[in-house]
């Protein structure tokens, strides 16, 4: 409990920063004396890795916030292959959240964050495997246009290139890209298209962020280290009132979806980086020995420096303003300076800080959080100035067509409101994720827009410049189009503004599953982004099936408002997989796109769009038993699942385990990781066994071997291990072809391993108890087999069942062959006996 309220205090702590990430800043006066700091500081640090939370959050913060230097994370993808442990989203929409949770993270430690197309396609044991399923040209080329773009001194990788085989695939492969893209960045014949929009260069060292559990404490203590440099990261910074580590600690609780969330940690903490290639160090204390970090390192810059040294050493906390005057003094000289890359970026931070000195606070909220094509919205500005300095409004301005003089000299802290139009253009394209855009391949995402490789969002397309002159001095400022708005037991809260399709479609379930050849009704919901919808609805479907009625009629008289439209879907008599879409027609226009919301406090809301697809596998099945009772863990689709071939499952919380609740079960499913995330089963354990004596099924689904807050999850010995099978394609070798759950009611054969996605299983224990009987075996290429996928075992009555197999992924795919294995698990029971020993005979 205690670990809980402590993570609360310091998440609170940056509550406005993050659950309203789209509010316009109000620094205070520490915050601003910061930024001058790493204004005058032109150094760079672009640390590397694969995946959402492998980045060192303490490294890169030490970087932003001691070092000062300009510091980014490079993920090479954006976490879609993982696990989901706050809600259902899992693949391109698990993406977009852990996109989101980076961003989040990066607005603590003070990092930027970057990214390739490499797609996520979920755990590979060796840089061969991964490299198989990623396009190596475009990654690698993707890591070059981020060194080239970003134009770090310092690269800094999180994994190791020598040691392929002994981590994930990614990982070792993000390391082995980096070391190869440290030299190609500055050769003009690699990637040459690149430089039609960037330009060559050349990073200064290349290090690899090792620590003792790359050699084991003992072996570390003795290794030589004349080759690295160390850091004490645990340094506290009183202006923030935090030390790094407790900063640290708070970037990376944002990654919640991978139960990243963790207490902070204070005190002295030593972190070395090994040394690879690029200049040598000669002096082992300073990792920009040797690089001129000062305004001297520009050509013009060292009259700049003059001015803003000053002011950092001179900084006025009371009254900011003051500087405002040399401060635009530095801004007109930084104008002139040739060197692209240093005023762009410089010009960037100036900019936002004689903002907050000025104490200029500008926003733009429209009256919708989302329009669409050819609308027109009410936009609601808000200007004031919180300083006496010499400001006046001139005009505002986007890319629309607005054009409104002001001519307002502002008064210290009088608000000005201004009421404008933002039309939209007829041709506008819907907000989306640029990535998601295209249909992209198992590895890679394709996108088109070469300006767009990288970002970490897609720009916002609707923006208002501010011109404004400051001591006369004419200066222009963009803020992006919000929406603010409140509610009783939120307060303020924001939203980004966002572009929708006038019409959406979505099937209610993703995957419709039929155990025999009766029709079954399904549902369409259309919603409106405008209002006076006018069409009619349509499903496209193979001709083997049928869907009554052909078409309905679409009519939605107001915005944001939905319809149901009900189908009924008559599937043939033999088993079939396909996949039917939705498609509104509304004024000679097609619409098949399904507008997905995501919603999480710690994250800005987001909006996706993505083609409106559901799976529809009509498959023999049978079944005993009906009523399942669910345990849940990390978000999965399991129940909903299972309601599918006919069982009522409903959900219980670790306070409704007793005796009296679950006889009214015939099996109870454990959900994904719930020994690691639900303290309280511990203390339902026996429950649950005494469950299965009385004749009950126990099904317990994969668990981390790590971080388990049960002592006994199975009622004999069972060890938990990393064992997994990550090739979906492993041949799957039964072990024990006579027991039940191989042949009742439905008989399992190899065609029910056929097209599993993503893996087969993990985590599979590596030792158990003599009670147990493995059923299946697999292995990945050059391994040992592995027993540890499905074990099921008698305890009194019952069967307690622990698997690895990923039905959590298989599930959502509508893979007939995983649903049949799992009516299987819960049709077990005292009938079986007798068939096992018919089969034994």
């Amino acid at each position: 409990m205690m670990q809980k309220i402590t993570l609360f205090v310091f998440l609170s702590f940056f509550s406005l920063s993050l659950s309203i990430a789209q509010k316009p800043k109000t620094p205070s006066s520490s915050e601003i004396y910061e930024s001058i700091q790493k204004l005058n500081f032109l150094g760079s640090v672009l640390y590397v890795a694969a995946h959402p939370d492998d980045e060192n959050t303490r490294l890169i913060s030490y970087m932003a916030n001691k070092v000062k230097a300009r510091t980014a994370y490079l993920s090479l993808t954006r976490g879609d292959g993982g696990q989901n442990l706050i809600g259902p989203e899992i693949r391109e929409l698990l993406g977009v959240i852990r996109t989101q949770e980076l961003l989040a993270a990066r607005r603590i430690d003070g990092g930027e964050q970057l990214f390739t197309r490499a797609n996520d396609f979920g755990y590979s044991k060796h840089p061969d495997e991964t490299l198989e399923i990623w396009d190596k040209d475009q990654v690698l080329s993707d890591v070059v246009l981020a060194i080239r773009q970003f134009k770090p001194d310092i690269i800094i990788n999180r994994f190791d290139h020598r040691t392929p085989g002994t981590t994930h695939g990614h990982h070792t492969t993000s390391a082995m890209l980096s070391v190869e893209a440290f030299d190609l960045a500055n050769k003009n014949d690699a990637y040459p298209n690149q430089l039609k929009q960037t330009s060559t260069w050349q990073p200064k060292r290349l290090f690899y962020n090792t620590s003792w559990w790359r050699y084991g404490r003992e072996a570390f203590e003795k290794l030589d280290k004349s080759n690295m440099i160390n850091f004490d990261i645990g340094t506290y910074y009183p202006l923030k009132g935090l030390s790094n580590n407790e900063l640290a600690s708070l970037a990376s609780s944002q990654h919640l979806c991978q139960g990243f969330g963790r207490l902070s940690q204070r005190g002295s903490q030593q972190e070395y980086i090994e040394f690879l290639k690029g200049d040598p160090i000669t002096d082992n204390t300073n990792i920009f020995d040797g690089i001129d970090t000062s305004w001297n390192r520009v050509n013009g810059g060292t009259a700049i420096g003059n001015i803003l040294y000053d002011i950092e050493n001179n900084f006025n906390f009371k009254t900011p303003s003051v500087h405002i005057p040399k401060l635009l003094e530095a801004y007109k000289l930084l104008q002139k300076i040739d060197n692209e890359h240093w005023r762009t970026q410089k010009t960037k931070e100036l900019k936002a800080i004689i903002e907050m000195c000025a104490g200029l606070y500008l926003e733009v909220s429209a009256e919708t959080n989302w329009a669409t094509a050819n609308d027109v919205v009410g936009l609601n500005i808000e200007v004031l100035k919180r300083s006496n300095s010499n400001i006046t409004l001139e005009s505002l301005e986007n890319a629309s067509g607005l054009k409104v003089s002001k001519q307002i000299e502002l008064k210290e802290n009088t608000k000005y409101n201004f009421k404008e139009s933002l039309i939209i253009n007829k041709d506008a394209k819907p907000t989306a994720p640029y990535w998601l855009n295209e249909k992209g391949s198992l590895g890679m995402y394709k996108v088109n827009n070469s300006n767009l490789i990288g970002l970490p969002e897609t720009p916002r397309l609707f923006k208002i410049d501010f011109h404004v002159l400051i001591n006369k001095t004419p200066i222009t400022f963009t803020k992006n189009v919000i929406y603010r708005f409140s509610k009783p037991d939120k307060g303020e809260l924001y939203k980004p503004f966002e572009i929708i399709p006038e019409v959406t479609a979505k099937i209610t379930e993703e995957v419709i599953i039929l155990n025999n050849n009766q029709q079954r009704d399904i549902t369409v919901v259309v919603k409106a982004g405008r209002d006076n919808i006018e069409g009619d609805l349509e499903i496209q479907h193979p001709s083997d099936w049928n869907i009554f009625p052909k078409k309905q009629k679409v009519s939605i008289a107001n915005k944001g408002a939905e319809q149901k439209l009900i189908f009924t879907v008559i599937p043939p008599n033999n088993q079939s997989e396909v996949t039917i879409t939705p498609i509104v027609h509304i004024d000679n226009k097609n619409y098949s796109k399904e507008l997905i919301e995501i919603d999480y406090e710690h994250i800005p809301f987001q909006t996706v769009l993505l083609p409106s697809e559901s799976k529809i596998v009509r498959l023999d099945i049978k079944k005993r038993g009906e009523n399942i009772g669910y345990i849940q863990g990390a978000g999965d689709v399991v129940p909903e699942s299972l309601q599918q071939i006919g069982y009522n499952v409903r959900i219980i919380t670790p306070d409704e385990i007793n005796t009296e609740t679950l006889s009214r079960f015939d099996a109870v499913v454990v959900g994904i990781r719930a020994y690691n995330i639900v303290e309280d089963l511990n203390f339902k354990q026996q429950e649950l066994f005494d469950f299965v004596a009385n004749g009950g099924n126990m099904i317990v689904q994969y668990n981390w071997n790590r971080r388990l807050k049960v002592t006994d999850i199975a009622p004999y010995p069972l060890q938990l291990s990393r064992d997994r099978v990550t090739d979906e394609n492993a041949e799957v070798r039964i072990i024990n072809p006579n027991h039940p759950v191989l042949n009742s009611p439905n008989k399992i054969t190899q065609k029910d391993f056929e097209n599993w996605t993503q893996e087969r299983g993990l985590y599979f224990p590596n030792s158990w108890g003599p009670e147990f009987t493995p059923i299946l075996s697999m292995n990945d290429k050059n391994e040992t087999e592995k027993e540890g996928s499905l074990l099921i075992a008698k305890y009194g009555k019952g069967r307690y069942i622990y698997t690895g197999l990923s039905f959590f992924r298989e599930f959502p795919e509508g893979v007939s062959g995983a649903y049949r294995l799992f009516a299987n698990m819960l049709s077990l029971g005292k009938e079986d006996l007798k068939l096992e020993a018919k089969l034994n005979d």
